[in-house]
């Protein structure tokens, strides 16, 4: 099913692109300054905005082939506490845990699979951004 939605996606952003294109054709072709400016400011930034889309796909695929590679082993971390309805770590249980999994992580830097579990503590506690750097940096230790 996701990888449904990253193809339309993908498509998405092939029409977003072409109609960019097309509108500051369109802008340019009008002549005036303000139209100028908004032909140039399309030709700019719809390629910056598919930049991220693709950095963005990129992300989701290495973390997805790393977690079912980690699941496959048997090395996601089991759920130790209780969770919200939500589906989230309680905040009480949160920051012990982290710091459990983080002192895992900070003892074994350059194992990619204790920094991808401390990500998906980070993340099931709430914490998005620190999750993704954690993901992250087990990406770039994969390779």
């Amino acid at each position: 099913m996701s990888r449904i939605g990253v193809a339309l996606m993908g498509a998405a952003l092939l029409v977003y692109l072409a109609v960019a294109v097309w509108l500051a054709v369109m802008f340019f072709a009008v002549g005036t300054a303000v139209s100028i400016g908004m032909g140039v400011a399309l030709i700019v930034l719809a390629p910056v905005g598919a930049w991220a889309l693709v950095r963005e796909m990129q992300f989701g695929f290495a973390a997805d082939r790393l977690g079912r590679q980690l699941d496959g082993e048997g090395g996601m971390p089991p759920v130790e506490t209780e969770l919200t309805p939500s589906g989230r770590v309680a905040r009480s249980d949160a920051d012990a845990l982290i710091a459990r999994y983080a002192a895992d992580a900070d003892a074994a830097p350059d194992d990619w699979r204790a920094r991808y579990r401390l990500g998906v503590v980070q993340d099931a506690s709430g914490h998005r951004k620190d999750a993704r750097a954690s993901i992250r940096e087990a990406i770039r230790l994969a390779r």
